[in-house]
């Protein structure tokens, strides 16, 4: 056998010597492993299951090779997309440092176009701006085009994509360009995009304030769908193109000033002040983001630079809120000045500068510029959150569906996401109860729902997952808490989060979650049974378990508990007898079989009446004062027979 051939199928001979479980398993991920670390294509995967098949491996190894072949190619997909994520965060803080110290305004242009085709993983990207004098759009950079004609293109207003782009100020995209008649063919624009051989076009509007100066464009010589975090990317470049637009032209404005104006030493230091002190503001803002600052960092540096106080807010005045994302400037309200956080036409929230109406231009764009930033570190945030939410939840997936049954693999996925599989948890079932006036909304509220739950099992170090028109969460019970108190508390946790009312069943404590993950759906069974009851009481917005509802907690309990049931009701009356040799239990009986009447019990107990009253007062104090109403009558009633049949079975 060749040395390549031992890499990737070689194994122990069957029938040779004995291996541990644990051996043969490490085996069978070591082709694997060799493959993730020379980063071997997807399809080399398959090659060592292949080559045991035809050596004529036994079952168990092929299946062990099946399985660590499985989780290679997930490890390998999280690695790539880990790796596509930091390209383009890596992409756009580099542009970004470039804006910041921008010199050359066509290498800055190039480099974006360059950086948008390598990421969208495009066959061209190019750039188009807007010509005032003739009242269209040339092309300004190309990366990847071969076709000369193409690259000396002019798109007059509503011709084309391109002008349908710069006609709206809105992202425009085409599977299939001479096929979509959405916008307006003419013969010289698809003669050029013809000898381009394009046929897969997305663009994306260069905007300044509400004028578009340009368009951004990422095509390919094939069918192609353009993904909604595709164009949100290029969205974000096409900022940063017009971001360095705008700052050359403050360049240039700057250069003009420096010659006509006739008092130019004056003049000179003013100006180099204003761009040192940009330039300073910008290299700021990029060293921050480069390494690894928040939102409040930008606010913090911001807040030094302006020399007041700036604060990021998801809640601010409406209006000039909306002119500052409509017109991308900040604005002046009273005393404050007010960015908007937007990106992709999705608004964040805002920069607030406070109690400084005084505002120079610089300053106001270097406002401007830190929520630009801003937005970049809230959609990395985000998308680094909802990868984490949807490993979470198909972990919970899999347990609930008992799809994954080896426990080192399960134990290994949880302790990734901070979870402890052999830690006692709690099941909860958690749904909405305010009313829904369309599906639309009804929609956005489960997807809200979902979003605070996944928050609350992170920060508790557990699992969320949306189910059944709800969502379930996996929580650690402490040795200070209950189910109930736990139940009752993430009822409110997730009511106030999504400002409805959300009700929370739970299931008894389960252990040992990563050897029997079958008990989790159990358990997501008996609180959705919890839930139900809950909802029928009345008891909306409310949080319980199964032990909360005494004798009905014996349906809804999974394991129907029946000694927990007994113990809670009568408990301290066995115990009692027990320990003093009394007959209370005995005396209860009587009493209940009798119709509740001491002068039967003591017939029937052959005592005095007075002794059946010492003991009813007695078993008062034990069980409390309402241990004769008919709601506990019932309970008690019912514990005692448990007792009878459970004493019965164990003599």
């Amino acid at each position: 056998m060749s040395s390549d051939h031992t890499q990737l199928g070689g194994h122990p001979q069957p029938g040779g010597h004995p291996h541990s479980a644990e051996r043969s398993v490490a085996s069978a991920e070591a082709p694997f492993l060799a493959l993730l670390a020379r980063g071997a294509s997807a399809d080399a995967y398959e090659q060592p299951v292949l080559i045991a098949r035809a050596e004529g491996r036994s079952a168990e190894w092929i299946a062990a090779l099946e399985a660590a072949k499985t989780v290679a190619l997930c490890v390998r997909s999280e690695l790539e997309g880990r790796r596509r994520r930091e390209a383009e965060l890596s992409a756009l803080f580099e542009t970004a440092h470039d804006l910041a110290g921008l010199r050359d305004l066509d290498a800055v242009l190039r480099a974006i176009v360059q950086r948008a085709r390598s990421l969208l993983g495009t066959d061209v990207a190019y750039l188009s701006l807007h010509d005032p004098a003739r009242g269209d759009t040339y092309m300004r950079v190309t990366e990847g085009s071969v076709a000369a004609r193409f690259q000396q293109l002019r798109l007059g207003m509503g011709e084309g994509l391109g002008g349908l782009v710069a006609q709206t100020a809105r992202p425009y995209v085409t599977d299939d360009y001479f096929k979509d008649d959405r916008f307006r063919h003419t013969l010289a624009i698809d003669s050029g995009v013809r000898d381009e051989g394009l046929v897969a076009i997305l663009g994306v509007p260069l905007t300044l304030g509400h004028r578009v100066i340009g368009v951004l464009f990422a095509a390919d010589r094939r069918a192609r769908v353009f993904e909604r975090e595709q164009i949100a990317l290029l969205g974000s470049f096409a900022a940063l193109a017009a971001a360095a637009i705008d700052t050359a032209n403050l360049l240039t404005e700057t250069r003009s000033a420096l010659t006509e104006l006739e008092r130019a030493n004056e003049i000179i230091r003013d100006r180099s002040g204003v761009i040192e002190r940009a330039s300073d503001v910008h290299d700021r803002l990029a060293e921050l983001v480069l390494r690894g600052g928040g939102v409040h960092d930008v606010a913090a540096a911001v807040s030094e630079i302006l020399d007041g106080t700036v604060e990021f807010t998801e809640l601010a005045p409406a209006e000039p809120l909306e002119t500052s994302r409509a017109e991308g400037h900040a604005v002046r309200h009273r005393d404050d000045w007010i960015a908007a956080v937007a990106a992709g036409g999705e608004l964040l929230g805002a920069l607030v500068l406070r109690g400084h109406p005084g505002l120079d231009p610089v300053d106001q764009r270097t406002l401007e510029r830190a929520a630009m930033v801003t937005s970049l570190l809230l959609l990395a945030r985000r998308s680094a959150a909802e990868a984490e939410q949807r490993v979470r939840g198909e972990l919970l997936d899999d347990l609930l569906d008992a799809r994954d049954r080896d426990p080192r693999l399960l134990r290994e996925r949880a302790a990734r996401l901070g979870a402890d599989l052999d830690a006692t948890h709690v099941v909860l079932a958690a749904r909405l109860d305010g009313p829904a006036a369309d599906a639309d909304q009804e929609a956005a509220a489960r997807r809200r729902l979902w979003s605070a739950a996944s928050h609350l099992a992170t920060t508790r170090h557990g699992l969320a997952a949306a189910r059944d028109g709800g969502t379930v969460l996996l929580l650690p019970l402490t040795d200070k808490d209950t189910a109930t108190e736990l139940a009752r508390r993430t009822a409110g946790h997730l009511g106030t989060a999504v400002h409805e009312a959300v009700t929370v069943g739970a299931s008894a404590p389960v252990r040992d979650l990563a050897v029997h993950p079958d008990t989790v759906a159990a358990a997501y069974e008996e609180g959705r049974r919890c839930l139900d009851a809950l909802r029928l009481l009345g008891r909306s917005g409310d949080g319980a378990a199964a032990e909360d509802f005494g004798f009905l907690g014996l349906l809804l309990a999974g394991d129907r508990d029946i000694a927990g049931f007994v113990e809670r009701t009568i408990g301290r009356v066995v115990a009692y007898d027990e320990r003093r040799g009394t007959d209370l239990l005995r005396t209860l009986d009587a009493y209940f079989a009798s119709g509740m009447s001491p002068a039967r019990t003591k017939d029937d107990l052959h005592v005095h009446v007075n002794t059946v009253a010492q003991r009813l007062e007695r078993v008062g104090r034990l069980l409390g004062e309402d241990w004769q109403s008919p709601a506990r009558a019932l309970e008690i009633q019912l514990a005692l027979r448990l007792h009878r049949l459970s004493a019965s079975v164990r003599n």
